[in-house]
């Protein structure tokens, strides 16, 4: 007969944390994390809504006799853990930090035994997972994977309601498809999206007669174009400022903010991508062109770096 090996599936959100294989999973897919973040998720996931102290954590982690600096190793396994998990210390989903003190598990987690040698038991826990991810996309108001629509979203957290959908809601990536992805990581890439804008306005504004120029050799209604230019260029500055000191400072319900703000970006975005044919004279119109195709999907790669960054908060 085959031996029982018990243990405890814990769901929250697109998340399943198997505590007899050690393993955490998003969506039925695999996420990397260490050993010992993973019993530090572990415990929260024992105890959610409750402090969990730092002390806890250490005579868990580290007995008594293990000489090791205890303060570093705990923030770098919480690190990796918010990492893995698409979280951020200071707009957190899953786990807060209360400070000197300890950590909280604040996302609702259901528990289950798990067996892995019963067939029974798998196919609970996968009609579970399917359960809790379809109640997460609902919740999210991202679409199920049999069914294309939308689901009525619920109020986040803080309140803010997220959007029923995106306002190009089919087009490429969708929220549920992306991995996940350090914050960090993806700050930094869309603080120097922001700021290529940035520049790309004011070095044609400061430039504007040069602009006119080649303007006016590429089309017939010159004085249209540069008009154009000049009021996008006006709007677009203020735009990637708010945008640049938002992700800079990690803002609070960013994600939301820029998910409203996309249906406003995006033809902003297409239209910037002809700049390069403002330089066509100097690097080619073959290159001019890669450029410009480069930065026609570049609108949809900031959707895809808020998506990883800034997911939407279940309740």
């Amino acid at each position: 007969m085959a031996q029982f090996t018990p243990g405890r599936l814990f769901r929250f959100g697109l998340f399943e944390a198997d505590e007899r294989t050690g393993e955490l999973r998003r969506d039925g897919r695999r996420v990397r994390l260490q050993e010992q973040p993973f019993q530090v998720l572990l415990m929260l996931l024992e105890r959610p809504a409750e402090l969990v102290t730092r002390e806890e954590i250490r005579q868990r982690l580290w007995p008594v006799d293990t000489f090791v600096d205890f303060d570093h190793g705990l923030n770098t396994a919480v690190n990796k853990l918010r990492d893995a998990l698409g979280d951020s210390a200071s707009n957190p989903r899953f786990i807060e930090t209360l400070a000197r003190r300890g950590y909280r598990f604040i996302a609702p987690v259901s528990t289950t035994e798990a067996n892995a040698n019963s067939d029974k038991h798998a196919d609970i826990a996968a009609t579970a997972t399917a359960a809790t991810g379809e109640a997460f996309r609902a919740a999210a108001g991202i679409p199920g994977k049999d069914k294309g629509e939308v689901r009525p979203p619920t109020p986040d957290r803080d309140g803010d309601a997220p959007p029923s959908s995106w306002a190009l809601p089919d087009l490429l990536t969708q929220p549920h498809e992306v991995p996940p992805a350090s914050r960090t990581v993806v700050r930094v890439l869309f603080l120097l999206i922001q700021v290529m804008y940035l520049c790309f306005y004011l070095i044609s504004l400061a430039k504007l007669g040069r602009v006119h120029e080649l303007i006016d050799e590429m089309v017939s209604h010159t004085t249209w174009a540069v008009v154009l230019l000049i009021i996008t260029a006006a709007v677009g500055i203020p735009t990637r400022l708010y945008l640049i000191s938002g992700v800079s400072f990690d803002y609070a319900g960013l994600g939301e903010k820029f998910r409203k703000l996309f249906a406003f970006i995006f033809p902003l975005d297409e239209l910037w991508a002809l700049a390069p044919f403002l330089l066509m004279h100097k690097i080619g119109f073959g290159l001019a062109l890669g450029a410009t195709a480069a930065l026609l999907y570049l609108p949809f790669a900031q959707r895809a770096l808020m998506f990883m960054g800034y997911p939407t908060r279940a309740r």
